[in-house]
């Protein structure tokens, strides 16, 4: 059974900490507009105390699992919203208080990229809806037409509808160091989600994935179980959605041919593949990464959904009942939240 966290609303608390990487001192303007931004529209704001950058990680793993569990566990903090990823969150999965956390209530949790690696086993382990989506640095940027601010979903009970924007950028960022207010993403570069082999798609399934660099290291360990979700929620369909932060394409090949030998893709109905601007490998593309390791599954394959490392980005709910359209001009999926 997925639980879905309250929706959230002005008022509520929404802690912030790093679980992986911290932030620099040079960014730290960033941050603090990025915790103003959600104080003004009404959040009561607490910023953790593993926040800063001493080595790759923010603190020793003990700091770091402790205070995550804290906020997970606190049932006055509605949201958990970390500053963005990292490379190493996979050393906390095993020092989190499951069997706590089972008898929690859960709360919204937020991210892509390293933190897809302890909030995807929130989804497969405990049925907590989790949310693939912008990190707290990005959430100023305004939402692109066709798409919804993870605020707007964390608030809905109901469907909520997004659209395939038309438009990215991967030089979509503005300098956050000499403008750390930037709202507006840089997207300037055209195209759209593209069934692999044409045609059109329409699916239905509940939703799970993630980071391929990061959530590929759980195969086969208790914290990654997809198939036995897969398994558990045969009758409502699955979809799958992956995306490559900056792997180039053979490593990634090897890692979807991994997630595939481990049997994430045995109840599949479709797969969704993220946006990436992370390199070939010689001529070897990214495209060809995703169907030398996954094309020989006979299912569709949908690309360049906005749900990876390049802007804008349409937060995915782990858990949610999702349907996704693909038929001439129409590119959408709903989700049903809560």
């Amino acid at each position: 059974m997925i639980r879905f966290p309250a929706p959230l609303k002005p008022g509520d608390r929404i802690g912030v900490t790093s679980p992986s990487s911290g932030v620099p001192d040079s960014l730290r303007p960033r941050l603090d507009h990025a915790v103003g931004w959600l104080r003004e529209r009404g959040y009561d704001v607490e910023v953790g105390e593993c926040m800063g950058q001493p080595t790759h990680v923010s603190a020793p793993v003990e700091q770091r699992a402790a205070e995550l569990d804290r906020m997970l566990l606190d049932p006055a903090i509605r949201a958990v919203v970390p500053p963005w990823g990292g490379e190493t969150a996979i050393d906390l999965v095993d020092r989190l208080d499951w069997d706590a956390l089972e008898q929690a209530e859960p709360t919204w949790v937020l991210g892509f990229s390293d933190i897809d690696t302890w909030m995807l086993p929130l989804t497969l382990r405990l049925g907590w809806a989790t949310m693939h989506g912008t990190n707290l640095m990005d959430t100023p940027y305004v939402a692109t037409d066709g798409l919804v601010h993870w605020t707007e979903i964390a608030a809905t009970t109901g469907p909520v509808t997004q659209r395939a924007t038309g438009v990215f950028g991967t030089n979509g960022y503005g300098d956050w160091e000499s403008d750390p207010t930037d709202q507006t993403y840089r997207l300037d570069q055209q195209g759209t989600w593209e069934v692999h082999g044409g045609g059109g798609l329409d699916v239905t399934g509940r939703l799970v994935g993630g980071c391929i660099e990061t959530i590929s290291n759980l195969t086969g360990t208790p914290y990654g179980d997809v198939p036995g979700f897969g398994r558990e929620h045969a009758g409502d369909g699955l979809l799958v959605y992956v995306e490559a932060a900056e792997d180039g394409a053979f490593e990634i090949c090897r890692k979807l041919h991994g997630m595939r030998l481990a049997g994430w893709f045995d109840d599949a109905d479709a797969i969704l593949v993220g946006r990436t601007s992370a390199p070939p490998s010689g001529d070897f593309s990214q495209r060809d990464a995703v169907v030398d390791a996954l094309g020989m599954l006979d299912l569709p394959i949908v690309f360049d959904v906005e749900c990876g490392h390049v802007p804008p980005y349409l937060p995915l709910v782990n858990g949610a009942l999702a349907h996704v359209t693909v038929s001439g001009p129409t590119r959408e999926i709903t989700q049903e939240i809560g």
